[in-house]
């Protein structure tokens, strides 16, 4: 499967021009799944300490409105996430989008920093874990946005599901990369699948870009930067199902309990 991990501005002006160079890499790469950073249609408004139900509706809104102009990416299956209204709850919801189904809801962000920067459980509900693979044609495929990367246990029950993907849609900053690409391979080690990140970016440092892909061994495959933003490969997922038979994860599947003392 030929995948694309992107690095997009939060500024408008420069995302625009962005978005534009995208729709040419994937149609010269032929690309089969576009992952997007977290929330990327809107500036990242939860920089703001207090909700703001203007600024929320406003986020929605033109989510919405960018949901039509994903078919400019196909026929490649797009994922990402968007802030999502249910009854009186919001949500920061995954979705992936395809030409024939259209958007389809697949997860909602269970674990929220509340911290400067991004004062994300303020704004928005933390949804009950959740973590189901989604198929992508016969491609199993997981969500780990942002912070639940460091969710050690959902990576590794994700790679006994038989997952070949994670994807990480993130809005983190430059300077905490390095932890944020180790958090990556060590995921991507635990479930014997490929970890994919695409990341905003802007010039402050406030976001990094620098997606990543990520091989079932926790080697780095490829980094975005400034100047090539977007990186496309073709995966060979013969390599996850040797991985998912090796260590670590082949000992990591738990027995039934019994007691050692028995």
């Amino acid at each position: 499967m030929k995948v694309t991990v992107c690095e997009l501005h939060d500024d408008r002006a420069a995302f625009a021009d962005g978005w534009q160079r995208l729709l040419a890499h994937v149609r010269a790469e032929q690309s089969e799944l576009v992952l997007l950073p977290e929330m990327p249609f809107c500036q990242w408004f939860v920089g703001s300490r207090n909700l703001d139900a203007d600024v929320w509706n406003a986020a929605v809104r033109v989510h919405d409105e960018w949901e039509h102009r994903l078919r400019e990416l196909a026929p490649a299956v797009i994922a990402a996430s968007r802030p999502i209204d249910f009854g009186n709850e919001r949500y920061n919801g995954g979705f992936l989008w395809d030409a024939e189904h259209g958007s389809r809801a697949v997860h909602a962000k269970a674990f929220l920093p509340n911290e400067e920067g991004g004062w994300e459980a303020s704004w928005y509900n933390s949804a009950t874990p959740e973590f189901s693979p989604l198929l992508l044609g016969s491609v199993s495929v997981g969500f780990l946005f942002c912070t639940e990367l460091w969710v050690t246990d959902e990576a590794r029950i994700y790679g006994q599901e038989g997952v070949y993907l994670l994807l990480t849609p993130r809005s983190t900053a430059a300077a905490a990369f390095d932890n944020w690409l180790a958090r990556g391979c060590a995921a991507a080690i635990l479930a014997g699948a490929y970890g994919l990140s695409s990341n905003r970016l802007d010039e402050s440092g406030a976001f990094g870009g620098q997606g990543w892909i990520v091989d079932p061994a926790g080697e780095v495959l490829a980094i975005t930067n400034r100047e090539h933003p977007f990186v496309t490969m073709d995966l060979d997922f013969r390599i996850a199902d040797t991985a998912k038979t090796s260590l670590p994860r082949y000992a990591m599947v738990r027995p039934p309990a019994v007691s050692w003392r028995e």
